[in-house]
């Protein structure tokens, strides 16, 4: 949930101008890139209650502390809500959860680089203000009402519309941490293989990521809580999608699906208008009752299609979106996971001869039980483990094959181990998570915050 975009200030008098923003993210092989986005909570060290915005070791006090390193602040309505250096930023989710959202990297070894480094300059700024930063899918202490909301206007309009659509909405916003990796295609035909092979195999993702075992202090059923969350949070614009796996899917598909989606603002000088529920094609027509004549902007596009939330997103890049955040080495497993899939073609191919006999039926059972279930979920007379083996097999390969070095010269395969040990010992993180609170953290999830901090 990044801010404004930064697109054109052009009026939109075409359809095609819609289709085109998607179009224009095509690259040729040697320019595809890597961006990895990640989010985790922040807790004061003393009663590891999360940190409000303002205030000595308030979350933007941290932000200003980062600066040191050469981020520039950007500002709402005089607070600093974000920071840029390069062609990344550092952004807060709605209840303050810490974003970095990658620069467009070249290979995995970049991508750890970057994180590494980012977790080295929060964690030096974060000492200071004695608060420390944890990575899992769910807040795993703390009710939703006692959680602080960070002063963007976008965040507002959400938070009143939320409960109009789903009961789980606002535990979306102010509860939830993801890792994602956005990357590109070269044309629309290789977008739409590399859509459907990814949204097919997203409840694998989630089922090895799955960290969110715990709703305030307790057991809450889930292993993925955070992927349950978004069955409940606006069928408008979460989902399978299954439009993409249909004859005659491209761009122009994905807009129709888009222009359906519901707003929730346009962004005009400086200010979020609130647009919640209304239709942009009623904007598009000039239509729109809160900016009665006015036509939207490419910005006005850009900014919509960051409103959609669905498994796997299409913007003029593929983002991955099923995956719980976690720890260090997992952050850099999942970009691992999608390019070792997508990014070579045999590998493309082997994958989509892995799921392109599921039927839909089987897809969304895959989508609803894997939440609960993960890795032991039945699947065709075996399980998602199985699934999960052999889609890290084909990733395996397609890593070696690209062949990417780093001075040592190993390849990226490597940053698939955390998962492949996941895989071998059949246990997801949250089932960790639940032996040892059954076990040596006698019922309590106080302990998280320490052996699991960043």
């Amino acid at each position: 949930m990044s801010g404004p975009s930064h697109a054109s200030d052009t009026p939109i008098t075409d359809h095609q101008q819609l289709a085109g923003v998607m179009a224009k993210g095509e690259k040729p092989r040697d320019a595809w890139r890597i961006g990895t986005e990640h989010e985790k909570f922040g807790f004061r060290l003393d009663d590891l209650r999360p940190p409000s915005f303002d205030g000595e070791r308030g979350i933007e006090a941290l932000l200003t502390g980062l600066t040191r390193f050469g981020w520039q602040p950007q500002q709402e309505a005089g607070r600093t809500i974000a920071l840029s250096r390069d062609s990344a930023s550092v952004s807060l989710e709605p209840a303050g959860q810490l974003e970095l959202s990658g620069a467009p990297l070249a290979t995995i070894h970049d991508t750890c680089r970057e994180v590494g480094t980012h977790l080295r300059e929060v964690r030096e700024v974060a000492d200071e203000l004695q608060l420390g930063f944890l990575g899992m899918g769910f807040q795993p202490k703390w009710r939703r009402d006692e959680m602080p909301w960070m002063p963007k206007g976008r965040y507002q309009i959400m938070r009143n519309y939320m409960p109009k659509v789903g009961a789980l909405g606002l535990d979306m916003m102010a509860r939830t941490c993801t890792v994602q990796v956005n990357l590109d295609y070269a044309s629309e035909a290789d977008m739409v293989e590399k859509f459907r092979v990814s949204l097919a195999l997203q409840p694998i993702a989630t089922a090895l990521f799955a960290d969110s075992p715990f709703t305030e202090g307790q057991p809450n059923g889930y292993l993925s809580y955070r992927s349950h969350i978004w069955t409940d949070t606006d069928p408008d614009r979460t989902g399978m999608l299954d439009f993409v796996f249909e004859d005659g899917f491209g761009y122009e598909r994905y807009v129709d699906y888009l222009l359906d989606v519901p707003m929730y603002f346009s962004y005009r000088e400086g200010r979020y208008i609130d647009a919640s529920g209304k239709s942009f094609r009623d904007f598009l027509a000039g239509r729109l009752d809160v900016l009665p004549g006015a036509l939207p902007t490419l910005r006005d596009w850009n900014d919509h299609m960051t409103t959609a939330f669905p498994e796997v997103r299409l913007k003029s890049f593929l983002e991955m979106r099923g995956a719980d955040g976690g720890p260090w080495n997992r952050l850099c497993a999942l970009p691992a996971f999608w390019v070792g899939l997508l990014y070579d073609q045999t590998a493309l191919d082997a994958a989509w001869d892995l799921v392109k006999d599921f039927s839909m039926e089987e897809r969304h059972a895959l989508r609803d039980g894997v939440p609960r279930h993960a890795l032991k979920l039945p699947f065709r007379g075996g399980s998602v483990r199985e699934l999960a083996r052999e889609a890290l097999k084909i990733s395996a390969h397609g890593l070696a094959r690209r062949a990417c070095l780093n001075a040592k010269g190993a390849d990226e395969t490597r940053f698939l181990d955390p998962l492949l040990e996941i895989v071998e010992s059949g246990q997801t993180p949250a089932e960790r998570k639940l032996e040892l609170f059954n076990g040596e953290w006698y019922g309590s999830v106080d302990p998280v915050f320490c052996e699991f901090a960043y």
